[in-house]
């Protein structure tokens, strides 16, 4: 069952965001905000924030690609990494949080690994949770080593092997076309969870993003956890090489489960994220 829930829209560069805000808040109690991946909306979270929320403040928001959310202007630059990564700031703003753990799935990591790497992460998020989503520059440094290195070429065709929808998803109107007559059904008949339109909306971050340039640090000093899922099959665990030379607080957890991990294995993800915010389990009541 979903906890009780505050709603808000929160306006960020011509997008209305749906923000939710669940569990109590004040000193003492952790923030956490959830930042969804593709083709999901924030309740891809929805049992790790009904165990979170007993005792901590849960932030969540649907992408401006995604759930309630509405963006005014349909042009290809409305869903640049940094304007996604301004959207993430502004419902931290917003919810009046002060600093919080950013945990990401699948693009919400993605857009995490460029709001750890933004001077704005100071003093308002306190770690990083990266969940299937890897940092777009890190990941082509990766596949330009491999292809220089002939001994790794295995591992860079098996993630270009893995990588190959991405391709796919940048053809005019056949991806879209896929999506509505029978991806859709059967992605929600396996996931028990309905994505309305946000597939086909959320096309436009691969198209906006994979080829893009992006203006980043290259260096994170921020505490970041990466939870590496062997059965994932759509991202390599050889994908973790090379992170140490860059992020200097890293740690890793290999779980051996798939890509929907956080939606099908919620409170287990709770419990690994409360040994990042360091509070035990709420007792039950009675």
């Amino acid at each position: 069952m979903e906890p009780d829930k505050r709603t808000r829209s929160i306006a960020s560069r011509g997008a209305a965001l749906a923000a939710y805000e669940y569990g109590p808040r004040g000193p003492g109690v952790p923030s956490i905000l959830f930042v969804h991946g593709y083709p999901d909306d924030h309740s891809v979270f929805r049992d790790a924030i009904a165990d979170l929320a007993a005792d901590h403040h849960v932030l969540a928001y649907d992408t401006r690609n995604a759930g309630r959310s509405q963006v005014a202007a349909g042009r290809r630059s409305c869903y640049r990494l940094p304007v996604l990564v301004d959207d993430l700031f502004a419902v931290i703003e917003a919810s009046g949080a002060g600093a919080v753990h950013l945990v990401g799935h699948d693009w919400g990591s993605i857009q995490g690994w460029a709001a750890v790497q933004d001077p704005r992460a100071e003093g308002r998020i306190l770690s990083f949770t990266s969940i299937s989503g890897p940092d777009l520059g890190h990941l082509r440094r990766w596949f330009r080593h491999r292809l220089r290195t002939p001994a790794l070429w295995p591992q860079l065709a098996g993630q270009a092997l893995r990588s190959s929808y991405t391709a796919a998803f940048q053809l005019p109107v056949l991806p879209e076309l896929a999506w509505r007559t029978f991806l859709a059904r059967r992605y929600e008949r396996l996931s028990g969870r309905d994505i309305g339109s946000n597939a086909t909306r959320g096309l436009a971050l691969y198209r906006a993003n994979w080829f893009a340039r992006q203006q980043l640090s290259g260096r994170c000093t921020l505490p970041v956890q990466v939870i590496l899922l062997r059965r994932d099959p759509f991202l390599s665990p050889h994908l973790a090489d090379g992170l140490r030379s860059w992020v200097a607080l890293l740690d890793i957890l290999e779980v051996d489960a798939g890509h929907w991990w956080p939606a099908e294995h919620g409170t287990d993800l709770a419990r690994v994220l409360r040994r990042r915010t360091a509070v035990p389990p709420a007792a039950p009541a009675g």
